[in-house]
């Protein structure tokens, strides 16, 4: 079945940065689309990032554009968020979705 682990997720200070991964198995990984969400307490899920197969095309959310940079290592069966500039707003529990799967999430707090 899909299984999906995030990890690198911690506290941080405004304007700091951090690497999420996002380490995937039971799908062929290298052909497939996949999501970054991010729900924020007491808020609803909202979408961040998508890169599609072969990191040919990736897509942001005006809130995260020219700061968060998604990539893939199919090699590796990993997907990342780089996060810098992280602002206060982006304090969220983060997950990596693939179709309607994800994975137990991980939570960046930026604070000072």
């Amino acid at each position: 079945q899909v299984q999906l682990v995030e990890s690198g997720g911690d506290l941080v200070q405004p304007g700091g940065s951090l690497r999420l991964s996002c380490a995937a198995s039971g799908f062929t990984f290298s052909s497939s689309t996949l999501t970054w969400l991010r729900q924020a307490p007491g808020k609803r899920l909202d979408w961040v990032s998508t890169i599609t197969s072969g990191g040919n095309i990736t897509n942001y959310a005006n809130s995260v554009k020219g700061r968060f940079t998604i990539s893939r290592d199919d090699a590796k069966n990993t997907l990342y968020l780089q996060m810098n500039s992280l602002k206060p707003e982006d304090t969220a529990v983060y997950y990596c979705t693939y179709r309607d799967s994800r994975g137990q999430g991980t939570q960046v707090t930026v604070s000072s």
